[in-house]
């Protein structure tokens, strides 16, 4: 089927879809009436329309057909579909023509679809507890944001790619993410007080992997960011590093203690000091 045909097909099924809309009468009355069924098959054909709107590269068209679909998701508690079938509406949306793009970034298409993206990263975050698809979802929102210039929402994404991206162990990936926020937030006199925990946060994971080179990246940190070098959280490094250096348990659970006493540590900390904690000999394995 050549591009025109495949248009007019996808034309079709929207027309078809539409009237399953229009016959399944009021939402509630379609709920409630035995109509559910015909708002599930509209649902289905704006999608099949869509896909066929895309194999015609018509991607506003695909778009449009995409946002149909999420709509009724959403009437029909599909938190899932609804938020898959927008995140399939921006990425169609991004491939439209410059003219169509600019207009679908002044209409904010692209932070529907940074929204929907977060969606379902918490749905996997939480319900179906797969992290690594959490993580992918989190990074789509955070270049949906930055293609908006919308840095503080952005960097809550990315914030949380660091987060979980240290917990499975890819720290260079985490560290990565805590620098580069931190950098955009130390010259902002609003957020400046929150890059010291980032610089924190970067520096446990350069721990865990390396001492030497959790060193260097403090010095670093300082040099870049001289109120760090003032805060409790560098403070607590060095003395963590002077504890791993003499392999000293005792003096490494203390300086946790004296820090946990005034700010209280979260789980993740919990977890990152830990295991820095494991990495000298004779360890126990707890911070008490």
């Amino acid at each position: 089927m050549d591009t025109s045909g495949k248009e007019k097909e996808a034309m079709q099924l929207m027309a078809e879809a539409d009237k399953k809309v229009k016959s399944s009468g009021s939402f509630l009355g379609g709920m409630f009436g035995g109509s559910h069924h015909k708002v599930e098959d509209a649902c289905e054909m704006y999608a099949r329309a869509a896909n066929m709107f895309k194999m015609a590269k018509n991607w506003t068209a695909a778009g449009n057909a995409f946002c149909q679909g999420a709509r009724l998701h959403m009437q029909l508690q599909n938190k899932l579909d609804s938020a898959t079938s927008f995140v399939d509406a921006g990425n169609a949306y991004k491939k439209a023509d410059p003219q169509v793009l600019s207009t679908c970034v002044l209409q904010g298409r692209f932070t529907i679809a940074a929204k929907h993206h977060i969606t379902i990263a918490e749905v996997y975050e939480s319900e179906l507890v797969d992290i690594e698809k959490a993580i992918a979802h989190y990074e789509q929102a955070a270049d949906y944001y930055k293609g908006e210039e919308s840095n503080s929402s952005a960097n809550k994404c990315l914030l949380k790619v660091g987060h979980y991206s240290a917990q499975l162990e890819q720290y260079p990936k985490a560290i990565e993410i805590y620098e580069q926020v931190a950098t955009n937030t130390m010259d902002n006199p609003l957020l400046k007080y929150n890059a010291k925990e980032y610089f924190f946060k970067a520096s446990l994971c350069h721990f865990i992997v390396d001492e030497l080179n959790a060193k260097l990246a403090i010095e670093k940190y300082e040099e870049m960011f001289p109120a760090f070098a003032d805060s409790r959280e560098c403070k607590l490094l060095k003395k963590l590093l002077d504890a791993h250096e003499e392999q000293n348990c005792e003096a490494f659970t203390e300086a946790v203690k004296e820090f946990d006493s005034i700010s209280r540590l979260d789980q993740w900390l919990t977890t990152m000091l830990l295991r820095i904690k494991k990495t000298i000999q004779g360890d126990a394995g707890d911070l008490k």
